[in-house]
């Protein structure tokens, strides 16, 4: 490449004369490849952004993994023992047991609503939580103290607080707790007696994950023990690692340490579902914003086909003069690659400022009713924006192929002779 090429191919890129058009069409070539670039990028970006928030927001009141147990009863009595060997296990750094049930729950009104209840230690009990959730308290805290100085509090998520009308503070700020949960039918009245528990609300917490947020109430461990009706077992336990992402090999190894009838279930079998829908439309969007590349590079195609067109009669007079085949392919090259080059910086720019304006002023709100959150999140990945940059590009510099293995074809007299 010598500088008479790079010379010839801005002047054919700015296509001055009588076709002072094409100049035009460049644009509209490069305008292709930057809607492309840009809507690939900001696409896969909103697809990480979702996968990412939707983790963290669910890894919020959910362990790395837990430890569950097999059978009718689904509860561990010797736990202390079973917690000991767990917390040996290389990569455990926690180790906390929980209780999980359901329950009505009334707050004085003619509503009840349904609710998961989950049974912690308070706050303080251990040196390192298991989860983040007592993090996101708005009102009061997870210590579960109540005004009669035990530890009969409930903290509830927001949505929640909000539709039953309770908070902490106010008069009358108690919640009642109606479950069947391990209760058997009556032999004297042929039905099952239902068990209700009174629970002062001390707090109220806001993750901006629905589910929690709408329908979980946490209270102290022994609190959630005899209301569930489960004496001194509990239903499992939770666990954290170091690396969340390490958590199915630790889970692995503590399954193998407890044998049957345990079992292990980690935060990635949980949601296993989830992650996966959003993995496979994460890769289909991604093959059809591709398609959009793929059609602005026909637009390059056809762009650089009309300049050989236009410019017939120069290029034989330059073979005539002397310019080899080589040279006319790369004077067409050099104009394909800068439109490429020029529409995927741009569409790397356009798409990661979107994505910043998007993420950072929530632009796009979401019914967290439906998608589990409440506003648009997008998370640019330096190497996902690096590799739709290049596709872009390479997609780009093959449409150039064509054009220019024409124009070094043709024959000088011919040429000359085009009108």
């Amino acid at each position: 490449m010598n500088r008479l090429e790079l010379e010839i191919a801005w002047r054919y890129l700015r296509s001055r004369g009588r076709t002072r058009w094409l100049s035009f069409i460049s644009v509209i070539a490069i305008g292709g490849i930057v809607v492309g670039v840009s809507a690939l990028i900001l696409i896969i970006g909103v697809m990480n952004g979702l996968q990412t928030d939707l983790r963290e927001k669910i890894l919020v009141g959910s362990p790395d993994f837990r430890v569950l147990v097999y059978g009718d009863d689904l509860k561990i009595s010797n736990w202390r023992a079973v917690q000991g060997k767990v917390a040996k296990v290389p990569g455990v750094v926690a180790v906390a047991p929980f209780v999980l049930t359901t329950a009505l729950a009334n707050a004085g009104h003619d509503y009840t609503d349904p609710v998961s209840v989950s049974g912690i230690e308070p706050a303080g009990a251990s040196p390192r939580a298991v989860t983040t959730i007592r993090q996101h308290a708005i009102m009061g805290d997870f210590s579960f103290k109540s005004t009669g100085g035990g530890r009969r509090g409930a903290v509830l998520g927001k949505l929640l607080a909000d539709r039953l009308g309770a908070y902490p503070g106010q008069p009358g700020a108690h919640l009642a707790l109606i479950t069947v949960a391990g209760l058997k039918p009556s032999a004297v009245l042929g039905t099952i007696v239902p068990r209700v528990a009174e629970f002062e609300v001390t707090g109220v917490f806001e993750t901006g994950m629905y589910e929690y947020d709408n329908a979980y109430v946490f209270v102290d461990l022994a609190a959630a023990q005899e209301f569930a009706g489960l004496d001194s077992a509990v239903t499992g336990l939770e666990v954290a690692t170091a690396d969340r992402w390490s958590a199915p090999v630790v889970a692995q190894r503590v399954g193998a340490a407890l044998e049957f009838p345990f079992h292990t279930v980690d935060w990635q079998e949980q949601n296993s579902s989830l992650f996966k829908a959003l993995k496979l439309e994460k890769m289909g969007m991604g093959v059809i914003l591709l398609l959009i590349i793929v059609v602005a590079a026909f637009n390059i195609v056809s762009t650089l086909t009309m300049v050989v067109r236009d410019k017939t009669r120069e290029i034989g007079i330059l073979k005539a003069m002397g310019m080899s085949e080589a040279s006319i392919r790369r004077i067409f090259l050099i104009q394909g690659t800068v439109i490429g080059c020029v529409g995927t910086l741009l569409g790397t720019g356009l798409g990661g400022a979107l994505g910043v304006l998007i993420d950072r002023y929530r632009l796009i709100s979401l019914d967290p009713t439906v998608y589990f959150i409440d506003h648009l999140p997008v998370q640019l990945d330096l190497g996902d924006t690096v590799l739709m940059a290049v596709l872009g590009f390479a997609v780009a510099a093959v449409a150039t192929l064509y054009p220019a293995r024409q124009a070094s074809r043709l024959y000088p007299i011919e040429a000359i002779r085009d009108e």
